[in-house]
């Protein structure tokens, strides 16, 4: 449990906004937001040190340690709503709530385009907090499923219109938007160039096959790439990679 954890984290945040130890990290994620038409959108991933955010079952508890899941539970009690996809929902069948530390749990979000999650897992079976499963305008099915609420929204390609998405979560006062994974989703917010902040946590380890975490069209060359710039922090024996990307734009291909 969270030492600081007597009070709420945002509150925490807001009253001593200038600690060394939380504003750079955390600082972004209260910081005003302009307008009512604008999110704040951070995606996270944690990996081994070759790539993979699992193992080729699947697997991926734990592949970071006790100080990344802390920083995980620091992130959901700062936001509105956090995004998974529905490979992480088959696979984990996670809570998705705050626990580690005080504070709020966000709203859930799935994004599941073809609709093909069952109803007996934890997201749609437990309140609170709300669940939202997001999918095809053009998927079939009631306006409900379990305990989650259905938004229909556009396709683009294989998948969904990241930025619909974004507009439906902000109809809802969903404002700050923690995309938590898997690696697909983060890679579909991350080439559409709406995140703002990437976290990826690296841990000491070699998993040798696996999935792989992040996925964007290739540069033709290095020096055609999109460079960015990072800050590290120390998460236990992980280091943690804080990428600043507003606003970067669509991660374009060859």
């Amino acid at each position: 449990m969270d030492v600081l954890a007597e009070e709420s984290w945002r509150q925490l945040l807001l009253r001593r906004p200038a600690d060394a130890e939380m504003s750079p990290l955390y600082g972004p994620l209260i910081a005003p937001l302009p307008g009512n038409d604008t999110s704040f959108v951070l995606g996270r991933l944690a990996q081994s040190l070759d790539g993979f955010i699992a193992s080729r079952s699947g697997a991926s508890r734990w592949i970071s340690g006790g100080a990344d899941l802390l920083h995980t539970h620091r992130l959901r009690a700062l936001s509105d709503a956090v995004v998974v996809g529905a490979s992480t929902i088959r696979a984990d069948d996670p809570q998705l709530t705050t626990r580690r530390v005080a504070g709020a749990s966000p709203v859930r979000v799935v994004i599941d385009a073809d609709r093909r999650l069952r109803p007996d897992y934890v997201v749609f079976t437990s309140t609170p907090p709300a669940t939202l499963l997001v999918c095809g305008d053009d998927a079939d099915g009631p306006a409900r499923l379990g305990t989650a609420d259905v938004v229909r929204v556009p396709r683009a390609g294989s998948g969904l219109d990241v930025e619909a998405v974004l507009a439906a979560l902000r109809a809802r006062g969903l404002r700050r938007v923690f995309v938590e994974g898997g690696g697909v989703t983060v890679s579909r917010f991350l080439a559409a160039g709406v995140l703002d902040r990437l976290h990826i946590t690296l841990a000491p380890m070699l998993l040798g096959e696996g999935i792989r975490g992040l996925a964007v069209p290739a540069a033709p060359s290095p020096d055609q790439a999109l460079r960015l710039g990072w800050t590290v922090h120390r998460l236990g024996d992980d280091l943690l990679l804080d990428v600043k990307l507003r606003r970067a734009g669509p991660v374009q291909s060859a």
